[in-house]
């Protein structure tokens, strides 16, 4: 036999799926403006020193004049000695990389470097992220409605099982933008233009947090459906105890009596402010009822 759930029960279920969904929108924003999606490395040919590059890694020459492009220049490091890793980091928007011996980085946009084949996913993705966010957005204000605004007990549960199908389509939409995002950074290493490719790549921390992101929409997803189940079966089980005991304690000539008279006081919820789920102590409020 179902158990009754108090009321506070469910509004601390409310406050929880309202808590992760916003949660989850704000790590996604984080997320979607951040350039921290892949973090790596790049070898770059160090560049001859010059009297500025003391303290830098630069390369030897024998020419008093190597900053000359009439010069000839001899250098003097063999293989892997006159490569320099340079740090980089891309997201959505842009991909940026560290400026050998100066400060600061140098920016170019993600798009511009993707290849013209996967130009259209990487598009979809984006498109994917802004609807994920939109959604997120929308499911996130249903909930504070149903919390704040909604008095009529009928009217919380459509809301709460609208916030709930919004919830599981940004999840959905989320995981897919994530996923292209995915693979289109993987052609653009193996495909995009030379002076980009890195060496070593791995994800960052916007990666990280995007999927954060994720987990916690389907976290508020599960328990908005949960807060609805529970709340349709214990409104069920309700219905039956009460048509049982109104046929039990008022012995109706018409067996569908009771479960008109269980009709009425279900319709009489929709303009009632009360908890429609609490435990019900007696029946002299069906006393009206019963003359049907």
């Amino acid at each position: 036999m179902p158990v009754a759930v108090p009321a506070a029960d469910r509004r601390q279920r409310a406050l929880a799926a309202f808590a992760l969904s916003f949660l989850s929108l704000a790590l996604s924003i984080t997320a979607f403006s951040s350039s921290y999606w892949c973090e790596g490395t790049r070898k770059v040919a160090k560049p001859f020193c010059t009297g500025q590059s003391k303290g830098h890694p630069c390369m030897d020459s024998n020419s008093p004049n190597a900053s000359s492009s009439n010069a000839v220049q001899y250098v003097w490091e063999m293989g892997g000695d006159k490569f320099i890793d340079r740090k980089f980091h891309a997201g959505i928007w842009y991909s940026c990389e560290e400026i050998l011996n100066e400060k600061g980085e140098k920016c170019r946009s993600f798009i511009s470097l993707t290849p013209d084949a996967d130009r259209g996913v990487f598009w979809l993705s984006i498109v994917a992220e802004f609807l994920y966010i939109i959604l997120l957005l929308t499911g996130a204000i249903l909930m504070s409605v149903e919390m704040c605004y909604c008095s009529a007990a009928i009217d919380g549960l459509k809301i709460n099982a609208f916030s709930a199908v919004v919830t599981v389509l940004a999840g959905l939409l989320g995981m897919v933008a994530h996923m292209m995002y995915t693979t289109v950074f993987q052609m653009t290493v193996n495909l995009g233009p030379e002076d980009w490719r890195p060496h070593t790549w791995d994800y960052g921390w916007s990666y990280c947090l995007a999927w954060a992101s994720f987990a916690c929409c389907m976290a508020a997803a599960v328990t908005t459906i949960n807060k609805y189940t529970k709340t349709i079966l214990e409104f069920k089980h309700k219905r039956k105890t009460l048509a049982r005991n109104l046929k039990v304690k008022y012995n109706f000539s018409d067996h569908t009596a009771p479960e008109k008279a269980c009709n009425v006081y279900v319709n009489s919820f929709h303009n009632s402010t009360e908890d429609h789920a609490h435990p019900i102590k007696g029946l002299r409020q069906l006393t009206t009822i019963s003359v049907l």
